[in-house]
C-alpha cells in the first residue's frame, strides 16, 4: 500500500507506537501458519462518558492516514529483533519488512456521528497478523479524540449556539500530540477555534489569540514609539500621532468615570498604545493585569476612542480573572454609557472575552441569560477531560476464519457480540432516536415502516419497534488499502456533529441523569449469542 502524500502521515502514529503483547502475537501467529488468516476485529467502548448518554465519533481521518502510511521501516524491525527472542526465525524479521495495509478494509462511523456502548466505531478486517498489529495505534487514535470531541460538544451544549467558544488548552495539554489531538477534536465537537497555530495549519482550525499579561507588564510608560503614527482605516487623510490622542482621551474618559488622571497604569497604556499600533484593525484590551475599573478599562477606552476617530474599531476586551459573570456585567454597562457620552454607538457592543479555568459549572454560569459575556475561553477543562480521562475503548476479535469469535468471561459487561455484523438507527416520526441495532452482516436490513422484533443488550425481554427512519452505521472508507472516498474536511465533520446531536431528545441530551440510549440486538445476533455462550456450535 502507497503511502499518501500526507506531511501527517507518520506523524499520526508510528508503526511502532504500540504494546510489545502485539509483536509477540504476530510471532506467535506467524509461527502457527495463521498470518494471513482472514480476521475482522471492532473497535467500541462500554460505557458513555462524563455520566452522560452519548460520545461523538472522532480520529477516522487520523487511523486512515496511519494505514496508508503503515509499513516497518528497517530500524523497526531491528529493533524488533532486539526484544524478541534471540532465536526468532529471521525469516519472520523478513515477513515483518513486507507487511503494509494493501490487505485491510475499515467501515466505521462518519467522524461526528453519535457513538453508544457496543456499537462499532470502526470494523477492521485484513490477514489476522496485520490486524492484530494494529489494535493499539488504532486505539490510540480513536478514544482520545473521541473523548475530547464529546467533551467538546457537552461544553457547547451547556454554552448555547451563540456564545463563541475558544479552546485555548496547548500549554495544559498531555504533551505535544495530546495538544494537537484536543485541538483539532475540540473544534470537530462545537468549539469556535484554538489558540494552537500548528492545528490551524496542519488541520485548517480557526486561530485566535492576542496578547498576555507579559506583554502588557513588560511596559513602564516611559517606552516611546519608534513610530507613533497611524494612517485613518480609509487610506485617506494625514497620519496621526495615536500615543499623543490616547492622552487627549484619557482625560475625557477618565473625567466620564470618575477617575483621576493618574490612576490608569502608564505602562499598561502604553502596551495597549503599541499594540493598537501594530494591529489597528484588531486591538483588544487585556484588562486584569493592574486593576479593571481603575486601569484597565479606562486605558481601553482611550485607545479605542482614539482608534475610533481613525475609523478602527477595537474587537473586544478580555477578562482572566475575579468573578467573570459579575465584571463582565459592570463593563458592559460602562461600554454603554461611554458610548452615550462620546456619540459611538458601536462601543456599547464591543465583545466580552473571559477565560480562567472555566469548567462546566462555571460555564453554565457564564451562559445564563443575561450574561453579557460574548467568548469563552477554555483550557485545561476541554484538553484534560478531568470528569473522565479515558473513553476506555476496546478492540476486540470477532470473526476469524469466517467463525464468529466470542470472548466469555466471567464478567457480563465484557462479553463480546460475536461475528460480522452491521449496525443501523432507527428514529421516530418525530425525527429523533429510537435506538440503534446490531445484527448479522448477512441479514437483511431493517425497512423503514417496518415492524421487528429486536433484545436490548442486557436485557432478557424482547419488544417490537417500527421505525419510521432507519440509516445505516457504519460506511466503508478503506476496502483493501484503498481509500474509497475522500474523506470530509474537518469543518463538514464539525457541522455533522452538530446535526447528529440535533436528533438526540431531550431524555438523552441531559447532560446529568440522562435517559439511556437503547442499543439492541437483531434476533438472529441473539441467538448467535446465546448458542455461542451455551458452547454449543457455531
Amino acid at each position: 500500500m502507497a503511502a499518501e502524500r500526507d506531511p501527517e502521515g507518520r506523524a499520526a502514529a508510528r508503526p511502532l507506537l504500540t504494546d510489545l503483547y502485539q509483536a509477540t502475537m504476530a510471532l506467535g501467529y506467524w509461527r502457527a501458519g495463521r498470518a494471513r488468516d482472514p480476521a475482522e476485529f471492532e473497535l467500541f467502548f462500554r460505557r458513555c462518558p462524563f455520566g452522560g448518554a452519548f460520545a461523538l465519533a472522532a480520529g477516522l481521518r487520523d487511523c486512515v492516514r496511519f494505514l496508508r502510511a503503515f509499513r516497518l521501516q528497517d530500524a523497526d524491525v531491528q529493533f524488533l529483533a532486539s526484544v524478541l527472542p534471540p532465536d526468532t526465525d529471521p525469516a519472520f524479521f523478513e515477513h515483518l519488512r513486507g507487511l503494509d495495509c494493501s490487505g485491510v478494509t475499515v467501515r466505521a462511523l462518519p467522524e461526528g456521528s453519535l457513538a453508544f456502548p457496543g456499537v462499532p466505531l470502526l470494523q477492521v478486517s485484513g490477514p489476522l497478523l496485520v490486524v492484530q498489529l494494529l489494535e493499539t495505534p488504532l486505539l490510540c487514535l480513536v478514544s482520545y479524540a473521541s473523548l475530547i470531541a464529546t467533551n467538546a460538544a457537552r461544553l457547547r451544549m451547556i454554552a448555547g449556539p451563540e456564545k463563541r467558544l475558544l479552546e485555548m488548552g496547548l500549554r495544559r495539554a498531555q504533551g505535544p500530540n495530546g495538544g494537537l489531538t484536543a485541538s483539532t477534536y475540540s473544534y470537530l465537537g462545537g468549539f469556535d477555534g484554538s489558540s494552537n497555530v500548528l492545528a490551524g495549519q496542519l488541520r485548517g482550525v480557526p486561530v485566535a489569540g492576542t496578547l498576555a499579561h507579559s506583554f502588557v507588564t513588560s511596559f513602564s510608560g516611559t517606552e516611546v514609539p519608534p513610530d507613533p503614527m497611524l494612517a485613518p482605516a480609509a487610506g485617506q487623510g494625514p497620519r496621526v500621532d495615536l500615543a499623543a490622542r490616547v492622552e487627549a482621551w484619557l482625560e475625557r474618559v477618565c473625567a466620564h468615570l470618575g477617575l483621576g488622571v493618574q490612576e490608569p497604569h502608564p505602562g499598561e497604556r502604553a502596551a495597549f498604545v503599541a499594540y493598537a499600533l501594530a494591529f489597528p484593525r484588531a486591538f483588544q484590551g487585556l484588562l486584569d493585569s493592574y486593576s479593571v475599573r481603575r486601569s484597565g478599562l479606562p486605558n481601553f477606552l482611550a485607545v479605542a476612542l482614539a482608534l475610533g476617530e481613525l475609523g478602527y474599531r477595537a474587537v473586544g476586551v478580555r477578562l482572566d480573572s475575579g468573578d467573570l459573570l459579575q465584571q463582565a456585567q459592570e463593563i458592559r454597562g460602562l461600554l454603554r454609557t461611554t458610548a452615550a457620552q462620546f456619540q459611538v454607538p458601536w462601543l456599547e457592543s464591543v465583545p466580552i472575552a473571559v477565560s480562567n479555568n472555566i469548567d462546566e459549572e462555571e460555564l453554565a454560569r457564564l451562559a445564563q441569560e443575561g450574561s453579557e459575556v460574548n467568548l469563552i475561553g477554555i483550557g485545561t477543562s476541554v484538553v484534560t477531560c478531568p470528569r473522565q480521562p479515558s473513553l476506555g475503548c476496546v478492540y476486540k476479535l470477532v470473526s476469524v476464519g469466517g467463525q464468529p469469535c466470542m470472548k466469555l468471561t466471567e464478567d457480563p459487561e465484557k462479553q463480546t457480540l460475536p461475528g460480522s455484523k452491521a449496525a443501523f438507527r432507527l428514529l421516530g416520526s418525530n425525527g429523533y432516536l429510537l435506538l440503534d441495532l446490531l445484527q448479522l452482516a448477512e441479514e437483511p436490513p431493517p425497512q423503514a415502516g417496518q415492524e421487528l422484533r429486536v433484545w436490548p443488550r442486557g436485557a432478557q425481554q424482547s419488544y417490537t419497534v417500527r421505525p419510521a427512519h432507519v440509516e445505516p452505521l457504519l460506511q466503508l472508507w478503506v476496502h483493501e488499502g484503498q481509500l474509497c472516498e475522500p474523506l470530509p474536511s474537518l469543518a463538514e465533520s464539525r457541522a455533522f456533529a452538530q446535526l447528529s446531536l440535533s436528533h438526540l431528545s431531550p431524555a438523552h441530551r441531559r447532560l446529568e441523569q440522562p435517559e439511556p440510549y437503547q442499543v439492541a440486538l437483531s434476533e438472529k445476533l441473539r441467538a448467535l449469542v446465546d448458542r455461542l455462550s451455551a458452547g454449543g456450535p457455531q
